[in-house]
């Protein structure tokens, strides 16, 4: 599932006491153009010339979940025409998508503007950020989820960000993260047997079928990869048949609720994989080959997910001789 582990709390429960949100976004009334163009300081202003506040941004993400905790206001499932998500903003009347609504009713927390919060960006840094929620980009599955943030300057005034308020006591808890991190790809000595075991039962058919049978598997490498902050990534090398003619490749998984969640296979065909990151550490490099030559293959983090692209091959100079002969 798409989620930013560098940014939202990792499913933590959080108490928040009763409090009041405005069902559309300012000036909170059905069918009017939600009000953007103002700074954090100008959205607060607003709202407490009507007796409310500027909600906080666990506030906001709340109301979105509803009752039942959903991942998007209207279920567990993306739904892109639901709130019209997977597009840059675009300002209209409120009240549009009566689907886009949550189950405590409120309207229109994704497709348009981003919307100001209250609360400061306590992700690992005192910037002097602040919160914003909702909104909309070209990301729609993860932009449209309930608890995806952005961090914002709250001097910005933008065509793209307005805001919604709330009333009643302010809940004071917030997101606050200490953000680890480390080598980009760091080589571990020493393979776990218990998680080998579940990389391996995890496998898809496709890795199945190239490995053949797991008696004769060889499991010599494994990397830790760290995409970004709070989140690491075991890529573990897999070979078979070492010696005559082997089929390798690399899992990549990640620990969850103590066990190992595969989330893609690389294979290297015929070649032992080489791995190393890029400038970007959320893009890994993998390098293999076979008859005609070598390839590099890009393996690609992206909100969670990991996305292995095709091969890029480099044709061996005998190849190329050959096939420059046949040419002529």
């Amino acid at each position: 599932m798409p989620r930013a582990a560098d940014q939202e709390m990792p499913g933590e429960q959080v108490i928040l006491k009763g409090y009041y949100i405005d069902l559309f976004p300012y000036p909170n009334e059905e069918g009017a153009i939600p009000l953007t163009n103002v700074t954090q300081e100008a959205a607060s202003g607003l709202c407490s010339e009507r007796g409310k506040r500027l909600c906080s941004e666990l506030e906001w993400e709340r109301a979105c979940k509803g009752p039942n905790n959903h991942r998007y206001e209207y279920g567990e499932s993306y739904r892109a025409e639901r709130c019209g998500t997977g597009v840059l903003p675009v300002m209209r009347p409120t009240g549009i998508r009566v689907s886009c609504r949550s189950d405590f009713g409120v309207r229109d927390l994704h497709g348009g503007a981003w919307e100001w919060t209250a609360s400061a960006w306590g992700r690992g840094t005192n910037s002097g950020l602040v919160s914003v929620r909702g909104g909309n980009s070209t990301e729609g599955e993860v932009v449209g989820r309930c608890a995806n943030a952005r961090a914002e300057r709250p001097d910005t005034a933008s065509g793209a960000i307005g805001f919604r308020c709330c009333a009643g006591p302010p809940n004071t808890v917030e997101v606050v993260l200490d953000i680890k991190r480390g080598a980009n790809l760091e080589l571990l000595h020493r393979i776990d047997k218990p998680q080998l075991s579940q990389i391996l039962d995890a496998l898809p058919a496709a890795a199945n079928a190239e490995l053949g049978l797991r008696s004769g598997l060889s499991v010599d490498h494994q990397w830790l990869w760290r995409p970004i902050g709070n989140e690491e990534l075991y890529a573990t090398r897999l070979c078979s048949g070492l010696g005559r003619r082997p089929a390798c490749g690399v899992a990549i998984s990640r620990t969850l609720l103590g066990r190992q969640s595969l989330l893609a296979w690389a294979s290297s065909r015929h070649w032992l994989p080489s791995a190393e990151v890029d400038r970007d550490p959320r893009d890994l490099w993998l390098i293999g080959g076979d008859e005609t030559g070598t390839y590099q293959r890009l393996v690609q983090y992206r909100f969670g997910a990991v996305v292995v692209n095709a091969e890029e091959h480099r044709l061996r100079e005998s190849t190329k001789k050959k096939k420059k002969k046949k040419k002529g």
